[in-house]
Formats: C-alpha cells, structure tokens, sequence
C-alpha cells in the first residue's frame, strides 16, 4: 500500500521508531523499508510528526505477514455479492470495536459482530454504532458481540484517554486534529476546550506543557468525571480546569482567551457569534463542523460572516479532517482574530 512514511537516518532509526509506538504513530500494519543509509518507518493516518524527526514522504510499503486473515470478511463464509454488502472500515478504541450497520445487514449483525471480535486482537465487545444524539453528545450503541461495557481506554499520541463510548463524545477519527491544535499553542496562552467531550484536545495541550491555563468546558457530567479521571493519573492535571456547564452559560460572562476550540459540528455555527467574542486579540478560534462538499467553498462566507463584527478577522486555515458521509465532510476552520 502506498502511503505515509516518516524517512530517518539509520542511526536514529530505534530512538524514532520508540517515539512513534509511545504516541501510536507508527503503523503496525505495514513492514519498516530499508533504504541505503535510512529507514523509511509507516506512519498512522493521524500522525502528526514533528519536523524535527524525520522527513515525511511517500511510499509503497508491503503489509506485515499475518498468519490469519488480512480481512475480517474472510472470516464470512457468505456469497461474494452479499460480501460486497459488508462495512469495509470500523474504529477501534481500546478493547471495543465500533461498526456502522448498513440497513439491509441489521439481520446479520451478530454474525458480523462475531466476525470483528475474531478478527481484531485484544478485542472484548463489538458495537452496532448507531450516532451521536441529544444536546450532551452521548453516542447510542447496540452491542452485537462480546461482553462488558463500552468503557475503556484510548490510547492516542502517548496518552491514555478515559472513553465511554455511551456516555460522553469521543472520536478514535479525530488523534491528528487534536496534536495539531496542541501544536499551535504558544507559550502563556490560554486556552477554552468548549463541548471538550472527555477532554482529548485539553488534555494534549496540558501535556505539551506551553499553555498558562486549560478550561474545559462540557454539559455532560459524564463526560467530565471521565476527565477527570483521565487527569488523575496525569502529572500535568493542575493546567486543566474541568467545567461542567451549557456553552449558553459559560460563554457570556468568559474573558478572552488566546486559543478558543468549538468542536460541536452540527450546530456549532449558531454559537460562532457569541464564542467569537472570547477571542483574545491575535488569539485563534478552531472550528469544526460537518460541510456539504459541493457547498464547501461557499462556507467560507458564511463562517466568517458570523463572526464578531467588531473585530478583523483573517482565516489561517481550512482542511478537511476526514470524510463523514458520501457527500459530506468533517473540516476544520481556524481564524485569528485582529489586533485592537
């Protein structure tokens, strides 16, 4: 497969290749090329790799050998046509797998579900994920294999993240948006996680150690037990400050602050006016939301139009994170609020 590959001298090859383990970024499913005077190790899809490490590039790596089967649909002895029928991806976080159920397949799901739990190592309970619902995020699972709750640890860029997938807003798709963010922290700034879920970008920021403060804002209590809990093991828990409570609550009465996160993709653009106004001066707004792409470009407008109109403001970037439908994306906006 051709992908993503971090090139680094022989020499320094064993000291990178432990980095990118300790943070999940080297990908186990493909070999390390060995190329002259260097190593060209597989990264994950969402490493985001200092520029000090190495030089990214491009290459086709051959896959690991394995034993059992490369595809948990090998593990279906069922007819090609009704194979083709069968999701091709799945998230895995900690020991739970999650799988979207295409409609005509609900009648096989425990077979599917059967299937999974073989095929993905260290795998205990397999989920039928049916959406993130309700104003506190809480994502509706049906199990369809395995045993226990769907409680568990991510592991994500070198940290260990307290999830339950019932319970509180987590996404296993977002690991590279979350280093991006911590890595455009400077040093002193102040930080709002708002809808922090159970807190992944706070709790990369923390780590990173350059931020004066993190608040981390959420309307499900759950969500920040589950921080906390995350925290708790952590020497950096000091720099975060949880706060249960609505975004209509908190923003109103929130000084300004040099870095604003709003993950709240479906109806976060209602909350750009009055979120906006907690923009420090040159301080950065990152916002995500789900965008058609045939109405992409035209979102610029739209987003920048709902900003504070008493300030300048400039768009530093927009990409896509990852693709959320057939016709639609999850895409990241940053802004960066006028010097007054």
């Amino acid at each position: 497969m051709t992908g993503r590959g971090l090139e680094v001298p022989r020499a320094r090859g064993e000291e990178v290749r432990r980095r990118l383990v300790e943070r999940g970024w080297l990908d186990p499913r493909f070999e390390i090329l060995r190329e002259g005077n260097s190593l060209v190790l597989p990264l994950a899809a969402d490493a985001a790799v200092p520029d000090d490490w190495g030089v990214e590039v491009e290459r086709a790596f051959p896959p690991v050998p394995r034993s059992g089967p490369s595809d948990y649909r090998e593990l279906l002895d069922w007819p090609a046509e009704e194979k083709r029928e069968l999701p091709r991806s799945f998230d895995v976080v900690g020991d739970v797998v999650l799988v979207r159920m295409p409609p005509l397949l609900e009648p096989r799901r425990a077979e599917i579900g059967e299937a999974l739990l073989a095929f993905v190592p260290g795998a205990r309970v397999v989920g039928a994920d049916r959406g993130v619902h309700g104003p506190e995020r809480r994502r509706t699972v049906e199990r369809i294999a395995g045993t226990g709750s769907f409680r568990t640890r991510a592991r994500e860029n070198g940290l260990e993240l307290e999830v339950d997938l019932e319970r509180a807003y987590f996404s296993p798709r977002l690991a590279r948006e979350h280093e991006r963010v911590a890595a455009d922290v400077r040093p002193g700034d102040r930080v709002y996680d708002l809808c922090c879920g159970v807190g992944p970008f706070a709790i990369a920021i923390a780590r990173d150690g350059r931020a004066r403060a993190v608040t981390a804002v959420d309307a499900n209590s759950d969500a920040i037990a589950l921080l906390r809990a995350t925290l708790s093991r952590y020497p950096f828990a000091d720099r975060v400050t949880p706060v249960e409570g609505r975004i209509e609550s908190f923003v109103p009465t929130a000084a300004p602050r040099e870095r604003v996160i709003l993950n709240l993709p479906h109806e976060g653009i209602k909350y750009i006016p009055s979120v906006a106004r907690t923009v420090a001066p040159h301080g950065r707004l990152y916002y995500y939301e789900v965008a058609s792409r045939a109405e992409f470009e035209g979102r610029l407008e739209v987003v920048v139009g709902a900003l504070d109109p008493g300030a300048s403001w400039a768009v530093v970037d927009r990409h896509v994170v990852h693709p959320y439908s057939p016709t639609s994306d999850l895409v990241a906006w940053v802004v960066e609020r006028g010097g007054t």
